[in-house]
Order: C-alpha cells, then sequence, then structure tokens
C-alpha cells in the first residue's frame, strides 16, 4: 500500500494555520522562523521568496508525513484525519508530537485510529 501524502486541502490548512511571513523572526517559544513556519537553519535577518517559502514548507510537511505514517494505524486513516495529524506534527514539531496523547491514543487502538 502506497503511503498517504498530505492533500491540497491540508496544505492549504497548514498555510493559513501558519500565515507567511518572508523576513525571519521570533516565534512566541522564541524559535527563529521564516515562511510558513519553518525553523531549520535559519539566521537572523533572513528574508525570502514565497518560492522558497514554498519549497520548505512541502519539505517540512514529508518530514511530519513519515512521522505519522510510521504509526501502524496511519494505514487506517481517512485523508481528512491524515492531514489533521500531519498539521498537529507540522505545528508542534516530530519529537513533541511522538511524546503527545494524541500519538498515544492513536497508538492505542490500530485497528480503528479515530479519535473519540
Amino acid at each position: 500500500m502506497k503511503a498517504m501524502v498530505t492533500s491540497e486541502s491540508g496544505i492549504r490548512m497548514i498555510k493559513s494555520f501558519e500565515g507567511l511571513r518572508m523576513e525571519a523572526y521570533r516565534c512566541p517559544a522564541g524559535i527563529l522562523t521564516i515562511g510558513y513556519g519553518h525553523t531549520s537553519n535559519v539566521r537572523e535577518g533572513q528574508v525570502c521568496t514565497e518560492k522558497e517559502a514554498e519549497m520548505w514548507l512541502i519539505e517540512d510537511i514529508r518530514e511530519a508525513e513519515k512521522a505519522v505514517s510510521n504509526i501502524k494505524a496511519s494505514r487506517l486513516l481517512r485523508q481528512n484525519e491524515f492531514d489533521a495529524l500531519v498539521s498537529f506534527a507540522f505545528n508542534v514539531g516530530i519529537k513533541a508530537f511522538k511524546g503527545s496523547t494524541l500519538y498515544r491514543k492513536v497508538l492505542a487502538n490500530p485497528d480503528n485510529p479515530t479519535i473519540r
């Protein structure tokens, strides 16, 4: 079975939550951020184009998709559920995602991953 990928709707959702900032800034946690929530190798004063922000977003989403896809139950997720989990992992970071209650709940019910 082919691994799921984030839908266009899911990407739009992440973009709407993150917003586009083309100049590096410190997020509330104090982490240098640019584009659509990109944090890797960001430098003070850095600027980007919308195309660069889109490229970083897709790269960052792919990492979140890997984390979600590694859950055995991910094969049973509906597209919107997958997108929501990817959005959550993207937002909080992979390490925090794997330590979250949400992650544990999905792991605990591999035959029916719908969280209730």
